[in-house]
């Protein structure tokens, strides 16, 4: 048998005894044997034998207590969502665990077994960057286990859901700055693998397209690490001809804004004047930088809130009983500072 497969059940038959014997010796039940007990135990060790945590999680009864996979708590709009899913979950009686992937698929995979290990009856998930491969959540549903992705929208069939209108929000931010009279429009991309970043980037295509304006394609570019350093980075490198360069950037997040406002300033060019800008997400720092930053504010705490109803509804549906397929949008609101206003 190949290690790290190894079953109860091989365990039995490789040292004739019976699972139960087996299964009680490796929880150190009353009334077995130290030789049996250590016996089982070297075998195992040997084998690689783990137990099937997902199995152990749907067999247990409750534990009261929901697990959070989140790609970084650092984030603004995360740590305004686990807000949310806080107020509901204690006010119902439940427990929160947290877990923070770093963008990180193998992070994202482990916490997962983590979790199911500690007996948590259901999970609220924001994915990881580097998360394309959605084996590890189907698994899990196609056992009829709670789970209630947020923000990031898995490409999954029957999944529930809790999003902002991210096609909206960039829509409305690109129309303030064509109102505002900037027509040469740059987008600092999320990475395209994300749903919503692909919806911020038809938003702001949609804009342009509604107000007869023609994309610059060379100045669509992605930032997939959405760092202040790549954003200074790609900033300076699209400014860098001054004959032929933008005169607005809309960035698909606020920390990506701020890197291209260093980079501007430090090309000697002026906030609104010679370049507008506006974020996304509405950080706390947006509003006491200088210029202020014109951003989309996400609700982060009622998508907390509203995907932790929806996690408790399903963790109390009556075994045998499925769940409908939901997606809930819920709307952002553009915040109109002096970065993007023209005087």
């Amino acid at each position: 048998m190949k290690l790290g497969q190894a079953t109860i059940k091989d365990i039995a038959r490789e040292l004739n005894v019976s699972s139960s014997t087996v299964s009680r010796a490796l929880k150190d039940y009353p009334g077995i044997s130290d030789e049996t007990k250590r016996k089982v135990k070297e075998l195992a060790d040997k084998l690689n034998y783990r137990p099937n945590a997902v199995a152990l999680s749907l067999r247990k009864s409750k534990s009261f207590t929901i697990g959070v996979i989140i790609p970084e708590v650092v984030h603004f709009f995360f740590s305004t969502v686990i807000s949310g899913i806080e107020e509901v979950a204690f006010a119902n009686g439940y427990n929160v665990i947290l877990c923070q992937t770093n963008e990180k698929l193998s992070r994202e995979q482990s916490s997962i077994e983590t979790m199911l290990s500690n007996q948590i009856d259901g999970f609220l998930v924001s994915f990881s960057r580097e998360t394309t491969d959605f084996t590890h959540f189907k698994k899990l549903l196609d056992l009829g286990f709670p789970i209630v992705f947020f923000d990031r929208l898995p490409e999954l069939e029957n999944t529930v859901n809790v999003t902002v209108d991210d096609y909206k929000g960039a829509y409305d931010a690109v129309s303030h700055l064509i109102e505002q009279g900037y027509k040469k429009i740059a987008h600092l991309s999320g990475p395209q693998n994300l749903n919503i970043s692909k919806k911020r980037k038809e938003g702001f295509l949609d804009a342009l397209k509604n107000a007869g304006i023609k994309p610059e394609p060379d100045w669509i570019i992605e930032c997939p690490y959405g760092t202040e350093k790549e954003s200074f980075d790609i900033t300076t490198e699209l400014f860098k001809n001054p004959e032929n360069r933008p005169d607005a950037i809309f960035a698909h997040h606020d920390i990506v804004a701020a890197g291209a406002m260093m980079a501007l300033k430090n090309l000697g060019l002026r906030i609104p004047e010679d370049v507008g800008i506006v974020g996304f997400s509405n950080w706390q720092f947006s509003s006491m930088i200088d210029p202020p930053l014109t951003t989309v504010s996400q609700p982060g705490f009622k998508i907390g809130e509203q995907a932790s109803r929806l996690l408790l509804e399903m963790i109390n549906t009556k075994k045998g009983q499925s769940w409908e397929q939901k997606n809930i949008v819920l709307d952002t609101e553009l915040l109109i500072r002096k970065s993007s206003v023209k005087v």
